[in-house]
């Protein structure tokens, strides 16, 4: 057991910091704020998720979020598409193509409703020259025919302000006869001018109209200049149902877009495997890749012992053999009487030492030898006599 500790305490801190990772990630994102204001996906009081988890309890309707990133309005009737929090600057770059889009999907029996991101007064004017002089030089013409065509266009009027801080909701009454609220909070200074008779105004701030409607074949449009009323603040403080059915209209398919406020689904592998419900293939190759590393760090068969094991006799040198073999054979009280009668064997024969140099080697033993034995010394001896052989007789 022991000798898989480490890896059983590897994998357990693994498992516990992936754990940790997603219970963080699913913290803030249950919150909603890493959304931009009024997605759905928010569920903070600037998001518009209580009114679509609303929606989606309601028995024969069908709610979706649009992630798609091709601009394009769904295809098929009886759809009231949301597109919430837009900017003035949108509506006014739309091309002549998104135009009449629109009005092929409104036509063909599509409610589309479009509020405005909420601006409590004009932007300061230096601001303005800022943003114009970081765009581009040479700007792509806007095209003009069918935004005049419509007849819509924007203004703000400033809110009134609370001891210069705070601004005040306005508020806005209906001019349109329908059976809806009379008065709301509108928290947005834009307002709606040079319109086109075709647009019914529907509640109006003093004679400026702050959200309308027109009429296209079988579907219609619907324009707000404020986007709070949506909110998940506004839903617990200051919920309107029944202008929010009338909204929504007689249809049944509800979708809301988030691709304009850059929450988008970009297309990848990960994307396909929640399509195709991959995920149990995806654990299991990720089982097969730990199979492969614990088989390459550790055997599943334990190893076999070798059955005819080699002796190895590590050798020894000559000079280390007759060490040895003196050790074994003389005594140490009778080396040096051994040696010095062996060298005086050879040393006769081979006629190296004079015979005066051998004798002064003998006098050096033979002092040595009438020593006790407890006195004698066989190295100091043999140094002794290594000495007398090797110096020059004068």
């Amino acid at each position: 057991m022991k000798r898989y500790s480490p890896i059983i305490l590897l994998l357990a801190s693994a498992v516990a910091l992936v754990f940790g990772i997603v219970h963080l990630f699913r913290l803030r994102f249950e919150v909603g704020d890493v959304y931009p204001e009024y997605s759905s996906l928010r569920s903070d009081p600037l998001g518009t998720m209580a009114f679509y988890e609303s929606l989606e309890k309601l028995p024969g309707f069908s709610i979706e979020r649009d992630f798609s990133t091709a601009s394009h309005l769904p295809i098929g009737k009886q759809v009231t598409y949301f597109h919430l929090a837009a900017s003035m600057t949108e509506w006014q770059e739309l091309s002549k193509e998104t135009f009449q889009e629109i009005e092929q999907f409104v036509t063909g029996g599509g409610r589309l409703v479009i509020t405005m991101f909420p601006a409590s007064s004009k932007p300061d004017r230096l601001l303005l020259d800022r943003d114009e002089a970081g765009r581009d030089e040479d700007p792509k013409p806007k095209v003009t025919l069918d935004r005049d065509r419509w007849g819509v266009s924007f203004d703000i009027v400033d809110l009134n302000q609370r001891q210069g801080t705070v601004y005040e909701p306005a508020h806005v009454e209906n001019k349109s006869g329908l059976p809806l609220p009379e008065t709301l909070d509108w928290h947005s200074g834009i307002i709606f001018k040079n319109l086109n008779p075709n647009w019914k105004p529907i509640y109006t701030r003093g004679t400026n109209a702050v959200m309308i409607q027109r009429e296209f074949g079988r579907g219609a449009v619907v324009m707000a200049t404020d986007s709070f009323f949506l909110s998940n603040e506004a839903m617990q403080t200051d919920r309107q149902a029944g202008m929010l059915a009338w909204l929504i209209g007689s249809n049944r398919n509800v979708m809301f877009d988030e691709a304009h406020l850059g929450v988008r689904e970009t297309p990848g592998v990960a994307t396909l495997m929640r399509k195709y419900r991959l995920h149990w293939f995806a654990a299991g190759l990720v089982v097969l890749a730990l199979l492969f590393v614990w088989q390459n760090s550790t055997s599943l068969v334990p190893l076999r012992a070798a059955e005819n094991p080699e002796d190895h006799v590590a050798g020894k040198d000559a000079a280390a053999g007759f060490v040895n073999l003196l050790r074994r054979g003389i005594p140490t009280r009778d080396l040096l009487a051994t040696c010095f009668r062996e060298w005086k064997k050879s040393a006769a024969q081979s006629g190296k030492y004079s015979s005066a140099r051998i004798e002064q080697a003998e006098r050096a033993f033979e002092t040595e030898n009438a020593l006790a034995p407890k006195d004698r010394e066989a190295v100091r001896a043999y140094r002794l006599i290594s000495a007398i052989l090797q110096k020059q007789i004068k």
